[in-house]
């Protein structure tokens, strides 16, 4: 199960910057599901400290991190519910991934042109929410007219969808986004493009890194940057971000910030000489993460032998964590935690 996070934003925002910078940091490993893939979508790993405190611990042949994909869509421009520039194609690819990475332009340069003749982040959120929002407006409409068609005695499933169909437009029609009104309404219509999770990537200029400027729900980029790190060695990228009295790169912040977006953990396994990050849902129950493995695993599921990563790091070795009595026996309704090590007995 692959999770991905679509970039969207107006012409002339920088996404294809960013995007291209992410892909430079794409991997292409044999045993991920989707390595072939189309040149719009990049796979980039998770950065994870905790991987590599594992791997110098236990000492594995290799070390294997957990993954997310980024996907570029088509620009989009005011209108693009009434199919306006690549309204429907835009739409349409946004409503297969799990949540949005919206780039918005603060940077300026005369020599790119803004959509709208003026640099203004708060408007053009405010352009692409309503595009997503008229979009979900005309879905639900449509279902609405369709159930009315379907049957004139209302069973008491049909009257329930009819309701929270009816909540949903009102919803809407109020300028409001599902996620946040209505998102009981997924039961019905999860392909809905304002019950995907946002977060909003404020694309800067060099000298606007320190700026106190943000909006809610956002990090701030600057894309120009983060493609001239993405073709430095990793030393040199280090030096180069200590310029800027930066810890960690934007594309490293992005990352880590859309996969907590998306409510995710990552718990690791070492088997075989192979130390390895897998990603899961919060909440997942202890065969479920098995079967991220192999699906079988799933099926055979007996037991799991847990420690916490940092624990086991405390000890320096599975054998000492074992001999204190650190780790733990979880059976069939264990939620796996965050950074938890676990050997699956199946």
């Amino acid at each position: 199960m692959s999770f991905s996070i679509g970039i969207v934003g107006l012409p002339n925002v920088g996404k294809s910057t960013l995007f291209k910078a992410l892909t430079k940091k794409q991997v292409d490993i044999s045993n991920y599901p989707f390595c072939t893939i189309n040149p719009n979508v990049g796979v980039v790993k998770v950065p994870d400290e905790r991987l590599d405190k594992l791997a110098q611990v236990l000492k594995p042949k290799e070390a294997i991190p957990t993954y997310i994909e980024f996907v570029d869509i088509a620009g989009l421009v005011k209108g693009a519910h009434q199919g306006e520039g690549l309204g429907n194609q835009f739409l349409s690819h946004i409503r297969e991934v799990d949540a949005i990475a919206e780039v918005v332009r603060v940077f300026s340069d005369p020599n790119i042109s803004h959509i709208t003749g003026k640099v203004d982040p708060l408007t053009d959120i405010e352009t692409i929410k309503l595009e997503l929002i008229f979009a979900d407006l005309s879905t639900v409409e449509k279902k609405l007219e369709k159930l009315k068609k379907e049957t004139k005695s209302g069973t008491k499933e049909t009257l329930k969808m009819a309701a929270a169909l009816e909540k949903a437009k009102m919803v809407l029609e109020d300028g409001k986004i599902l996620l946040e009104e209505c998102p009981e309404i997924k039961e019905y219509l999860p392909e809905l493009l304002t019950l995907k999770p946002i977060i909003y990537v404020l694309n800067i200029d060099e000298n606007q890194i320190h700026s106190p400027f943000t909006i809610p729900t956002s990090i701030k980029i600057c894309a120009k940057l983060e493609a001239e790190l993405a073709d430095l060695s990793d030393e040199e990228a280090k030096n180069y971000l200590q310029e800027y009295a930066l810890e960690k790169s934007g594309l490293d912040i992005l990352i880590s910030t859309s996969y907590q977006l998306l409510n995710l953990i990552t718990f690791f396994t070492c088997q075989n000489q192979i130390l390895q990050a897998w990603t899961v849902p919060k909440n997942t129950k202890a065969p479920q993460a098995a079967g991220k493995i192999h699906t079988d695993f799933e099926k055979g599921f007996i037991r799991a032998d847990v420690i916490n990563w940092q624990e086991l790091i405390n000890c320096g070795s599975e054998h000492i964590a074992r001999e204190k009595g650190l780790l733990r026996t979880e059976g069939k309704e264990y939620a796996v935690q965050d950074g938890d090590m676990i050997h699956f007995r199946v």
